[in-house]
């Protein structure tokens, strides 16, 4: 590839993982702050009740990434990438305003809490959209053989936000005390994000639409698209059974890494923090790696040997972190997930692009990613904090993920099934 070519790789890249890292700089924040923002918006006569309150808004938002991805990724597929990148951002923006500066339920009273579960909302219905948009445009402008890598950079870029975001959060932690935190300081990065926000519409409005789109001969209406997905709903379905790992794996190890480590093992803010910075460099080194290995190897040998490694090794691990507690035995941990989430990851989003078929590629990436997000990733948080409260268990969160790893496991069979009568993707 010639140099300049290669340069302007770069920047598409750049350019349309932006918002991306927007999106995820916000989720990933709130479940960071959890606590102190169950504080400030939620009435509740316990720290355990205002958290389980917070991580329901957490969760519920998810719910609106279906709804995102059925209006928003017929409306990508049908006028462009280009276009419905830019609304999936204006959107985003939206939301992260509200969040960063709404007045705390002592001030607003209940309106508080309609106000911060509106913003959530509207981060929910454009991110049901942006993974695969993204990700749809990232594999048009790849070659046939890097597709792999090439999609990659969709989750490494979020991985730049996590990495972001703790910083910040240790940061904060460092120059403000815990009560500080708790009644305003907790709101400093959500800010900054808002800050950052022109910049990447800078970025993402250099977008150029990919020559994949522009030379289809024909750009099926939105009902067409609709009826389309329709009639593919078992891809679409097995599609969403083979990311339930992926999710769920990412949201434990970054969004309630930070709960965990503090609520749960009972290690320091900082140490809790320091530890999912460390798992958001893990995955940003490794997700590439990940994306090389499967344009190597193959898609099916990755995603089958990933997933059955975490169903056997999820509860060993942390049943062993649980009765070795230290900031290092938690950092062996959650690098050993960084790796069987990353290589997984890697085989998996250029999967996904592959198999939905090209008129539907984005609403089917899309419905399919946010569907498992808001069934398994976004419920994460809340049902690992549930079930370690109501058996009293430390390690029990492994049963989640080993229950994702399974189903993820037959669905990964069912679709390299299809494939090989199909030959449509390579194994």
């Amino acid at each position: 590839m010639p140099a300049g070519s290669q340069q302007s790789r770069v920047q598409d890249i750049l350019n349309v993982t932006s918002g991306n890292f927007l999106e995820q700089y916000d989720f990933f924040l709130f479940g960071l702050y959890a606590k102190f923002i169950g504080e400030t918006f939620f009435h509740s006569d316990s720290a355990y009740a205002a958290l389980i309150k917070t991580f329901l808004i957490f969760a519920v938002s998810f719910f609106m990434r279906p709804i995102g991805a059925l209006v928003l990724g017929p409306y990508v597929d049908s006028v462009g990438r280009r276009k419905g990148l830019m609304i999936t951002l204006s959107i985003m923006a939206f939301g992260s305003l509200i969040i960063a500066f709404t007045p705390g339920y002592q001030t607003l009273g209940i309106a508080a809490s309609l106000l911060i579960l509106i913003g959530r909302l509207a981060q929910g219905f454009s991110a049901g959209v942006e993974l695969g948009g993204v990700s749809v445009y990232l594999s048009e402008i790849a070659d046939e053989h890097n597709k792999g890598f090439m999609t990659s950079w969709q989750s490494a870029s979020q991985q730049v936000a996590v990495v972001f975001a703790a910083f910040l959060g240790y940061m904060i932690s460092v120059i403000f005390t815990v009560q500080q935190v708790s009644d305003w300081a907790w709101r400093i990065p959500f800010i900054v994000g808002c800050l950052i926000i022109p910049a990447i519409f800078y970025l993402r409005g250099n977008l150029k639409e990919t020559d994949a789109f522009n030379q289809r001969k024909e750009h099926p209406s939105m009902k067409q698209i609709l009826m389309t997905l329709l009639s593919h709903w078992k891809i679409v379905l097995a599609g969403m059974f083979m990311v339930a790992t992926t999710t769920t794996m990412f949201y434990f190890i970054t969004v309630y890494t930070p709960t965990y480590g503090r609520e749960v093992l009972h290690l320091s803010n900082k140490e809790s923090l320091i530890a999912t910075l460390v798992v958001g460099i893990s995955n940003f080194i490794l997700l590439p790696i990940g994306g090389l290995l499967a344009d190597k190897l193959g898609r099916k040998i990755m995603l089958l040997s990933m997933s059955i490694l975490i169903l056997v090794s999820a509860f060993p691990l942390l049943n062993w972190l649980t009765q070795n507690i230290s900031l290092t035995h938690m950092l062996e941990v959650l690098c050993g997930f960084s790796m069987m989430y990353s290589f997984y990851n890697g085989a998996l989003v250029v999967t996904l692009t592959e198999i939905m078929p090209s008129s539907v590629k984005t609403a089917g990436f899309s419905i399919a990613y946010s569907l498992a997000t808001s069934l398994f990733g976004g419920l994460t948080p809340v049902i690992s904090t549930f079930i370690i409260e109501h058996t009293g268990s430390q390690s029990t969160p492994a049963f989640w993920l080993m229950t994702a790893a399974t189903l993820s496991l037959i669905s990964i069979c069912y679709v390299f099934f299809l494939s090989k009568q199909k030959h449509s993707v390579m194994i």
